[in-house]
């Protein structure tokens, strides 16, 4: 058949032609661009996968820049620890120095005393200078607010929480097993010793967690010369005494399992009288005294011993750890260390011990911005107003001149408290934040980098070029179009042969 009005074949070549030239503009496309989806229309799917895929990776590189932040912070505020520990150090040496009367001029104790005044001097100045872009980091301000605290708590430290935006959080405890003293009775069966005329002396060794010291006692000796003579080693031993009517309560200093009260008797001398001997106190009763005797002072040569107790108990439902009426835990959204007093820890109760009503130093550590991803650290206060405060003896600030605690004319075993107190909390805060310098900030380092090069595999995978694929596809359809453009111009030619039957 031969027909000029329509020529199907010319219109089937400009079709084919059409899409050769399509697909060829692709493949230039996905050449000179590296991208295989450049448009939606390219890969829909492939298109919302890859743009997920990059925001996620922005956000991951985002997440590793914060974590070097963090690192850098936290090596400048232990940069200002690390002098003031040195700083501790040397006042240490100056107490122990200066402790040493014998031979030393009241001139060399107060130039003693105005270089304890110099120190405390630097560490406050230390205190307030310590900045990153003009964030002061060791004066408080990265501490968290605290507000209602129970008259049951009598220190606290909180270490890190994660708080919701403008929300708060109520650190409640429940004590399961009371804190307990170890405690020993020794009864005399009066108010005094009866050696029963012996004229031997009765003779005990006192131990406690400190150390142990041994005494003597002749006939009747009162019961409050024997408490009187127990207590002038308290330091020493550990171990505090108390009279009654007729016989002496042993007591350690401390509360805690690694407390305890040790009796051995030397030489028990023939004291004699009604129940005399050694007894414990009833199991759920610490202020009652066992009926049972548990060793007479004759039997007891090997020492009778009694331990004391840890407290024990939940915070915010988490099972913490404790010693004696510490009580602490240490999870991804809260770490906080808290003391009760004797009343508290005793009662098998809740304690509604505080709320943290914010501060602390913020840093996300993940792509995503929630709490899951944030991590959260404390930075306490490091001024001499608020270093030591070691079992109520005052804080470092009470060494400086003219203070309870100078060297000079001032209390120099409590001073040395102190000092010890503000040690152990510095390096605990250097210690901290070390960790986090280590286990956290660098694992989110390590980790963030290994999910950058897997998301940026995956979304390479969906969005790039495989020049290799491409590259054929090119030359495939580099021929396709020519070889439809020379069908087409002979598909246009064909019309041309009806000329022929016209003659």
């Amino acid at each position: 058949m031969s027909r000029i009005n329509t020529n199907v074949a010319s219109l089937v070549g400009q079709r084919v032609l059409g899409g050769n030239n399509a697909s060829l503009n692709n493949s230039l496309q996905r050449l000179s661009t590296g991208l295989r989806i450049n448009r939606g229309k390219d890969d829909p799917a492939g298109l919302i996968a890859s743009e997920n895929l990059r925001s996620d990776l922005r956000g991951l590189n985002a997440a590793i820049g914060n974590a070097e932040r963090a690192d850098q912070v936290v090596n400048i505020a232990e940069g200002g620890l690390q002098e003031i520990s040195g700083l501790l150090t040397e006042l240490q040496g100056l107490l122990t120095t200066t402790a040493s009367t014998a031979g030393l001029s009241d001139e060399e104790k107060k130039a003693n005393q105005l270089q304890i005044d110099s120190i405390l001097q630097t560490i406050d100045r230390i205190s307030s200078s310590t900045s990153f872009q003009g964030f002061k980091l060791l004066n408080g301000n990265f501490d968290y607010q605290v507000s209602g605290v129970d008259s049951g708590v009598s220190n606290y430290t909180v270490n890190a929480a994660k708080l919701t935006a403008g929300g708060t959080l109520d650190v409640d405890v429940l004590v399961t097993q009371s804190a307990q003293q170890g405690q020993l009775y020794m009864s005399f069966g009066g108010g005094s010793i009866d050696l029963n005329g012996s004229g031997r002396q009765f003779t005990i060794e006192v131990s406690g967690a400190l150390g142990s010291r041994e005494l003597q006692f002749s006939s009747g000796t009162s019961l409050a010369d024997i408490e009187s003579a127990i207590n002038t080693y308290s330091d020493v031993t550990g171990v505090t005494a108390s009279a009654s009517s007729s016989g002496i309560t042993l007591l350690s200093n401390e509360f805690g399992k690694a407390q305890f009260v040790s009796v051995k008797v030397v030489d028990a001398a023939d004291v004699t009288g009604s129940g005399v001997g050694l007894y414990k106190f009833e199991n759920n009763d610490a202020n009652s005294v066992n009926s049972t005797i548990n060793s007479t002072f004759a039997a007891a040569t090997n020492g009778i011993r009694d331990a004391g107790q840890n407290v024990q108990g939940t915070i915010n439902g988490l099972v913490a750890t404790s010693t004696g009426k510490t009580l602490r835990v240490n999870s991804d959204f809260l770490d906080v260390e808290l003391t009760l007093d004797t009343g508290s820890a005793q009662a098998l109760a809740t304690v509604d011990a505080f709320s943290i009503t914010g501060g602390g130093a913020d840093f996300q550590l993940a792509g995503a911005v929630d709490i899951a991803g944030k991590v959260s650290l404390g930075i306490r206060d490091v001024t001499t107003r608020k270093l030591g405060a070691a079992s109520g003896a005052g804080f470092l600030s009470d060494l400086g001149s003219g203070r309870s605690n100078n060297v000079v004319d001032g209390d120099m075993t409590s001073a040395q408290k102190i000092v010890d107190s503000a040690i152990e909390q510095i390096s605990g805060m250097r210690g901290r934040l070390g960790a986090f310098q280590r286990n956290v900030v660098g694992a989110t380092i390590r980790s963030l980098n290994i999910a950058v090069e897997n998301t940026s595999a995956a979304e390479s995978v969906i969005r790039d070029t495989d020049f290799a694929t491409e590259t054929a596809s090119l030359t495939r359809n580099q021929i396709l179009v020519s070889a439809s453009t020379n069908i087409l111009a002979i598909a246009n030619s064909q019309p041309q042969a009806v000329l022929q039957l016209l003659g």
